[in-house]
């Protein structure tokens, strides 16, 4: 193997500049040229392709987002697509793919593997939604953007004496709203793996009144099986405390990344270009404890994603 090539795909995630500035410079130290594939699976598929070299990733440790660009494509998941993609590969002589992003990224790879073409799958997602990893690259940084967030919507619930639920991102996984309402204080958090007592909720937020506390923030993630509208209506209704919304959104996605989001992209970008020097394909690779480990993609994403129970409830007592 002389070429190896690297994409992003899917959603940004802060960190995946660290990633491929991991696997490219990896690459090279190991004798490896670098092409630089933009816009994902569809830039692979139109032939989007650029050489990378040491200086081309100067500089973008820092940076969020991702200088290859990303997108989703439709037209890779047809045959039609994918066989061009192939040809692609084999036209730019590229004989190994690192590919950061989510769950369907990861499917792509494991596509391109068992087409007998060698793809390796990294965890770039702010969801931490992937269960075969403890962290995914981005999750660090988004969860301290919405700390960040909690601070100042923090400082208007207090003037205004309201209940502000805020909505972050996670789709179907509440991490990102059980780590940031955890470490910002938040009386409550709301997530789609731990059913809902509103009751109960409502009980600790009028005690919270009575004994003279001016504010309250409630995280709320996307995924959970209840709106923020629905949830305002229902405190309203039963406390009688003026309620508010504020929905994160894409916030969440940029932003410097952390530094444990630089250094777990590092390692895994590295992690990636080995296990290609090794010979190995399929691959998804990911942090355990303070392990580097990797699976088959297949069984990667066949592993559970389970909620911290154990942190939750820690966090409602502490609430």
């Amino acid at each position: 193997m002389k070429k190896i090539g690297v994409l992003t795909s899917g959603g940004d995630a802060p960190g995946m500049n660290a990633a491929i500035r991991s696997v490219v410079r990896t690459a090279i130290f190991k004798g490896f040229e670098v092409a630089g594939i933009k816009r994902g699976y569809q830039g692979l598929i139109n032939g989007d392709i650029e050489d990378m070299t040491i200086s081309s990733v100067g500089g973008i440790i820092n940076r969020g987002g991702t200088i290859l660009g990303t997108a989703r494509s439709e037209h890779f998941k047809t045959e039609e697509g994918f066989k061009k993609a192939l040809d692609i590969l084999h036209i730019f002589k590229i004989e190994g793919l690192v590919v950061i992003g989510g769950d369907g990224s990861m499917k792509g790879a494991e596509k391109l593997s068992q087409a007998g073409f060698p793809a390796i799958g990294l965890p770039g997602t702010i969801d931490n939604d992937l269960g075969y990893t403890d962290f995914t690259i981005g999750f660090d940084t988004a969860v301290n953007t919405v700390l960040d967030a909690i601070g100042n919507i923090r400082d208007t619930s207090s003037s205004h004496e309201r209940a502000m639920i805020i909505e972050v991102m996670g789709r179907n996984c509440g991490d990102i709203a059980l780590y940031a309402g955890l470490a910002g204080g938040a009386d409550g958090i709301i997530v789609p793996e731990e059913e809902l007592d509103i009751d109960y909720l409502c009980e600790r937020l009028i005690k919270g009144k009575n004994r003279g506390k001016q504010h309250n923030i409630i995280l709320l993630s996307e995924g959970a099986n209840i709106t923020s509208k629905e949830l305002i209506k229902l405190i309203e209704e039963k406390t009688g405390i003026e309620s508010r919304i504020s929905v994160l959104g894409y916030i969440q996605r940029g932003g410097t990344p952390t530094a444990n989001d630089r250094i777990l992209a590092s390692k895994l970008g590295c992690r990636a270009v080995e296990l290609l020097l090794e010979g190995k394909a399929g691959r998804a690779v990911g942090i355990k404890g303070y392990d580097i480990v990797d699976y088959k993609i297949d069984e990667a994403l066949k592993m559970r994603d389970e909620l911290d129970h154990d942190m939750f409830n820690l966090a409602l007592m502490l609430s």
